[in-house]
């Protein structure tokens, strides 16, 4: 397509989308420029921009009012977990069948509204990409899931949740799992968080050690356990005595690594009753000052070594994990809501990442499918279809189940608008978070989304339209490789292994449509690559193993190369997705 053309369409994309009216913390509008969308929010926009622009004056006066009732905008927490499908809280019949038990968990989704179409990117890093920035990870260059060690991370381009609200006067504090890179850049608190306590990677590197190595759960890694090799010539390979699993610091310091670099599976597991104490005292500290506090606090959890005493009789990592981390940190979190008097002005969104890890979990995860076919990884709904609430004491109606689809960057937007913050999101790129503040506020029917791109990894993979889905790849021959169109019903055909041909024939072309004006959008606002640095940089109290990653040793001073060059060539490695087709 010339230029000409290109230039032609992407005005009348303009046109047809209308600009919504900018309130007392306006939805859509930001100091004067609107938010970009992705093309496809401006189709529905435009059919429905005049009554969400009377229902956005109403929001505004419901808002208004209560932050003059608290003297203060709404404190917002988000409590996020990996990897559980939809349903595994809040519905008692898929916990008797899977054997577990979380009643602090079901009765936050009793008292609030339980999302049973909250959707996010297929793994860890893309998911957490998403929600801090609002943007689909391919946007942000996040969309592989990282192992130490890395050499990338966000970027320091990016605008995050923290920064926005930061912005506005809030308190920023991260507790948990951050798994968005090692680079220095990437420390949560050079993304706009005051004060954060993070773990760099996943839940594998609770084996990571010499109880992993010697029960055979990972393999070659901690060598003063193995026999000695008389072929081993190259002692640089792994380098696991430099990796950092925790941080500890404070906006504008270096950080600290967390009990001086130790790696134990007590450290392991302490490192999530840690973050329960520095969260809490987080929300204590800033309730007092009377400042209001935007906290992730996003739990480790899952150790894949197990306790051998059992107090479910799932006996799976994930009963077992509920229990002894997420089930107390909940009970925990709204006792102290109460305790300071600030429960009614909280909003709490408790929610997985993405789907179960269902391809090769460690031995009794008890990390299997739910409702919807695949999981983590995978562009079905499996992968993407999560276990989701939202608990707002007198403002989000108790008891209520949202059939609306919404996605985790949605979460960016709505808060922003919640903070009184819109005016601190950037208008130089797509940001792919809709504002939600209506389904939270009137209830179930009142989402502003239909719509969502699946990617995996780099890959389009997937376009869900309302209750219809169409794969782009398959491993099918007769599907989508063929030209034919593989559309699936998500209300009759949930697990989507029977797609309709010639009865929907006619999704192939209005599909079709919608991926171009989103790829057409790229365009304009292009996604941004990885950026590659140096790992573990700028820690205060960096071992000398640790400084090593990025300073060799004068014993490697003498190569013929710079043992930093290759950093540049990772992104040029093939993508090791695997197979990206259907599971």
């Amino acid at each position: 397509m010339n230029s000409g053309k290109k230039n032609t369409l992407l005005r009348a994309l303009l046109r047809f989308g209308g600009t919504l009216a900018i309130g007392l913390v306006g939805s859509q509008a930001f100091a004067g420029k609107p938010v970009i969308h992705d093309a496809e929010y401006y189709i529905l926009e435009a059919q429905n921009g005049k009554i969400w622009a009377v229902e956005d004056e109403n929001i505004d006066k419901k808002l208004a009012e209560l932050r003059k009732k608290y003297d203060s905008p709404p404190n917002i927490i988000h409590y996020m977990w990996d990897d559980q499908p939809v349903m595994s809280f809040g519905d008692p019949i898929y916990q008797k069948i899977r054997g577990y038990d979380t009643p602090q968990l079901n009765k936050l989704a009793e008292e609030g509204m339980l999302f049973s179409r909250m959707v996010t990117e297929p793994g860890c890093t893309p998911s957490r990409s998403a929600v801090l920035t609002g943007q689909l990870a391919i946007r942000t260059g996040t969309w592989e899931i990282g192992f130490p060690i890395e050499y990338t991370g966000l970027a320091a381009e990016n605008v995050t949740m923290a920064e926005v609200l930061s912005r506005a006067g809030y308190a920023t504090g991260f507790y948990g799992k951050l798994h968005l890179g090692d680079t220095e850049e990437s420390y949560p608190t050079n993304q706009g968080f005051d004060e954060a306590f993070w773990a760099l990677y996943n839940q594998v590197t609770s084996l990571y050690n010499n109880m992993g190595e010697g029960a055979n759960a990972i393999l070659g890694m901690k060598e003063e356990l193995l026999a000695d090799n008389p072929y081993q010539r190259d002692r640089t390979f792994i380098q696991d005595e430099a990796f950092v699993f925790y941080l500890e610091g404070e906006k504008g310091e270096q950080p600290n690594e967390w009990r001086n670099g130790s790696k134990e599976l007590k450290d392991y597991k302490d490192f999530d009753i840690e973050s329960r104490k520095r969260a809490l005292a987080f929300i204590k500290l800033n309730a007092e000052a009377k400042k209001p506090f935007y906290v992730a606090w996003w739990p480790l959890w899952m150790s894949f070594i197990g306790e051998p005493q059992k107090v479910t009789i799932q006996r799976g990592m994930v009963g077992e994990e509920y229990q002894r981390v997420i089930e107390p940190d909940i009970l925990a979190l709204r006792n102290t809501l109460e305790e300071l008097g600030i429960a009614e002005n909280t909003l709490i969104v408790a929610m997985s990442d993405n789907g179960p890890m269902t391809h090769n979990p460690p031995p009794g995860a008890g990390l299997g499918e739910g409702l919807f076919r695949g999981g983590k990884g995978d562009f079905t709904e499996g992968g993407v279809r999560v276990a989701a609430a939202a608990l707002w004491p007198g403002v989000i109606e108790p008891g209520q189940v949202a059939g609306d689809m919404i996605h985790e960057v949605d979460l960016f937007t709505t808060f922003a608008r919640l903070a009184g913050a819109t005016q601190n999101i950037p208008t130089d790129r797509i940001i792919d978070g809709i504002d939600q503040t209506a389904l939270l506020l009137k209830g179930d029917t009142n989402g502003r989304r239909d719509y969502n791109f699946i990617y995996q990894g780099p890959d389009l993979a997937a376009t869900v339209k309302d209750q219809y889905k169409i794969h782009w790849t398959s491993n099918d021959p007769s599907q989508a490789k063929s030209g034919l169109t593989a559309v699936y019903d998500l209300y009759n055909d949930h697990r989507e292994v029977n797609p309709i041909v010639v009865g929907g024939f006619h999704m192939k072309e209005p599909f079709k449509r919608m991926r171009a004006r989103h790829e057409l959008w790229k365009e304009k606002y292009p996604d941004r690559h990885h950026k590659r640095a140096p790992a573990y940089t700028g820690i205060a109290n960096a071992r000398p193993e640790t400084i090593a990653v990025s300073k060799p040793p004068a014993a490697l001073k003498s190569l013929p190369f710079d043992m930093l060059d290759f950093i540049e060539k990772l992104d040029d490695l093939p993508y090791d997705g695997g197979d990206r087709s259907s599971p």
